[in-house]
């Protein structure tokens, strides 16, 4: 199943396959999204999304027709509740079903609704933690339409912040060895969101999406340079700046995204109890610009890694190995979305 990312500024495409333990890249593609096609991570053009997922659908394998997918912002929900522990997967969807109307600022008519069992609770044994996520069902149906419009089957439809966590184990062999059992932070810096995932141990323990990403970094090149929208994206990508952008542009946006990163942290922090953090993984497009890293470290005290999910892959003879590493920040939700396809789910 190939995990697709659709995002405002492009479409990412991940397809994984699992042989003894290992996973190996089968192939990625990235596509530029048509400006307009999407609004604050909302499909405006259906048809303009499945035209960019027909370039996608072009350079997957024939015989892949799944696709996962995800869905973020604000028209999604997601909640732990505390249900009886002796309730089976049937009885809990009945029970949520009931109390989804107090949990849900719209109408369940209007709302997709899916729910996992979690654990057992620590304070009181006799209820169960459950994941309860929900989303506008247009939203939902948007995406699908996208999808079939561009030649894919939608077979799962996630979270972006869950797709993200998931991705986590894949960058543990960059991290040191205690990595899978430290509270680690995922931070993907996309175009207009940026996705906080904290996971510790396989469990995702906070998720938080905030409206910042590297758009804001390109309007600041398009107005102080007197630059087209084009022009700045393409002179943020190669670097194509007077040598002073340094401090006019660059200074700046790092320091808001410090920011913004400062403030998830704390957030989580302060809602959990926990003392800190313990790495900290970038991705996203703005994860390339340069000593993004190394900023972070000096600024916040905490081991931080650009993101690269492939490190301890292999990749299929028709996959380039220096695009895939080139791009690979940007390939996080989709890899996390593609490992959706070892793993069960309720249909």
């Amino acid at each position: 199943m190939v995990g697709l990312d659709i995002g405002s500024h492009s479409v990412k495409a991940v397809l994984l396959s699992l042989n003894s333990g290992y996973y190996r890249v089968e192939a990625f593609a990235i596509e530029p999204m048509a400006k307009g096609a999407m609004s604050d991570r909302e499909i405006q053009d259906i048809e303009a999304v499945s035209s960019v997922l027909t370039k996608i659908r072009k350079k997957i394998p024939r015989t892949v027709k799944f696709a996962a997918i995800a869905i973020s912002g604000s028209t999604v929900i997601s909640k732990v509740i505390f249900m009886d522990v002796s309730l089976s997967d049937a009885e809990l969807e009945s029970q949520i079903e009931v109390e989804a109307d107090t949990l849900i600022p719209y109408p369940l008519n209007e709302v997709s609704l899916d729910f996992e069992k979690l654990d057992v609770n620590e304070a009181d044994p006799s209820k169960v933690n459950v994941l309860l996520s929900a989303a506008r069902t247009e939203s939902v149906e948007a995406r699908v339409g996208a999808l079939a419009g561009g030649g894919f089957t939608a077979k799962v439809v996630d979270v972006e912040s869950y797709a993200l966590s998931r991705a986590a184990e894949l960058c543990f062999s960059q991290l040191p060895a205690d990595a899978a059992n430290k509270v680690v932070a995922m931070v993907d810096i996309g175009a207009t969101m940026t996705l906080l995932s904290i996971v510790e141990a396989g469990k995702t323990l906070y998720t938080r999406d905030q409206v910042f990403g590297g758009e804001q970094y390109t309007r600041s090149i398009l107005s102080y340079y007197n630059k087209s929208y084009d022009e700045a994206e393409f002179a943020k990508v190669t670097g194509d700046l007077p040598p002073n952008y340094t401090f006019e542009v660059l200074a700046p946006f790092q320091t808001m995204l410090l920011q913004q990163i400062r403030r998830g942290i704390q957030m989580y922090l302060t809602s959990s109890g926990k003392e800190g953090i313990d790495y900290l993984v970038i991705s996203g497009g703005s994860g390339l610009i340069e000593g993004i890293d190394k900023l972070l470290v000096d600024e916040l005290g905490i081991h931080t890694i650009i993101a690269n999910p492939f490190t301890s892959m292999d990749v299929a003879a028709t996959v380039e190995r220096d695009q895939l590493d080139k791009y690979a920040p940007q390939l996080m939700v989709a890899s996390g979305l593609a490992l959706r396809s070892f793993s069960s789910w309720h249909i």
